[in-house]
């Protein structure tokens, strides 16, 4: 039985616009579910909807095979951490964690025994007597997260908690919830728009888009067999190379085909079918000369030095902006690229994705 499921859930408001169209997805007792999509696809409206803060307008929700829709928010068992943190400001650390039992009346010395728990796991135990105006951005998140775990809910719920934060303690929060996360056993349903909080946290992955879901799976095959061309473009940074064409057969070979451009496929496909192909930046390489009929030949425009690796970005005139990009994972300081030059961009056929055109389906 799955932790929690969600049947063709639906969230339409009172202009009759859709925010959430029919999703389904379930999360297994310990697992780390992540949603991400751009602004407006419908993630946090679902996460409210598990938590009982918006009523579903369809579907149904289920955890641990128990149907909640009509069940009120403090009797779901779950727990919420917020984008803003939510702390009382004229509550102590030590006060703030332990409001919730406070609120079930439980006994002080449990309290206390369960906030000095909580903060010993979060390394915030010396900080239970301060406000939270005394505290850093990071400490703040930390108390909130303290606080849903004195409730031990079946379930925590958390949105965007970490986009207030700057790149370094970004990362270091990232690592503590993972380690709380396999810590406690949790059940955990966080949503970001961020692509590598979602890949780096996630056991599975739910991408959204327009209030559908494109793809459910894990993070390495999400990234590796994307189902369309939305998913192909969000996960991946560079984000992945498109080439429009056409599909034509010649001699028994199959042949993707855009302007003079010419790729041989592995694959039989229908003559002049409409395609797009796909290939990360990664799997192309550069070089000054060209060793086959299928590189690509652009003026160089761009080089990002990222330290462990580097970006080059041609005007090849192919893709859908003219412009295609490549990752090299070690610095090529040894040899000399100079904006302004011709390159060539090399690719293995069998990194190439295949996407319909009219579609934006995978296709192969």
């Amino acid at each position: 039985m799955p932790h929690l499921e969600l049947r063709s859930l639906e969230k339409r408001y009172a202009n009759n616009s859709d925010a959430v169209k029919g999703i389904s997805f379930t999360a297994e007792e310990g697992e780390f579910i992540v949603l991400v999509g751009p602004s407006g696809c419908g993630k946090s409206t679902t996460l409210r909807m598990i938590a009982g803060l918006e009523e579903a307008t369809g579907g149904d929700i289920f955890i641990k095979g128990k149907r909640v829709n009509d069940v009120a928010p403090k009797d779901r068992d779950v727990a919420m951490v917020f984008q803003n943190y939510a702390l009382y400001p004229h509550l102590s650390v030590a006060e703030n964690i332990g409001f919730p039992l406070e609120i079930r009346k439980t006994s002080k010395e449990i309290i206390k025994q369960e906030v000095a728990k909580a903060a010993e796991l979060l390394s915030i135990s010396h900080l239970l007597g301060r406000k939270p105006k005394e505290l850093s951005g990071g400490e703040r998140q930390r108390v909130a997260v303290g606080r849903a775990i004195v409730r031990k809910p079946q379930i925590f719920l958390f949105d965007e908690p970490l986009s207030n934060l700057d790149a370094a303690l970004r990362t270091e929060m990232r690592a503590e919830l993972k380690r709380l996360q396999r810590q406690l056993g949790a059940t955990m349903v966080y949503v970001t728009h961020d692509q590598t909080e979602a890949m780096t946290m996630g056991d599975k992955i739910v991408v959204l888009n327009n209030g559908s879901i494109e793809q459910f799976g894990t993070p390495q095959d999400t990234y590796a067999h994307p189902r369309s061309l939305f998913v192909a473009r969000f996960l991946g940074s560079p984000p992945m190379n498109m080439l429009n064409g056409t599909i034509t057969t010649r001699d028994g070979i199959c042949y993707f085909v855009s302007g003079e451009y010419k790729l041989p496929l592995n694959h039989n496909l229908p003559n002049g079918k409409k395609v797009i192909v796909g290939i990360r930046p990664e799997h192309f390489s550069i070089s000054h000369s060209s060793n086959s009929p299928s590189d690509i030949l652009g003026t160089l425009t761009l080089v990002e030095r990222l330290g462990s690796s580097m970006n080059f970005y041609i005007d090849s005139g192919l893709s859908t902006d003219g412009k295609l990009s490549a990752s090299s994972p070690q610095p090529q300081d040894s040899i000399s690229y100079q904006i302004g030059e011709d390159v060539f961009f090399h690719l293995n056929v069998s990194d190439v994705h295949l996407f319909d055109a009219d579609s934006g389906l995978r296709m192969i």
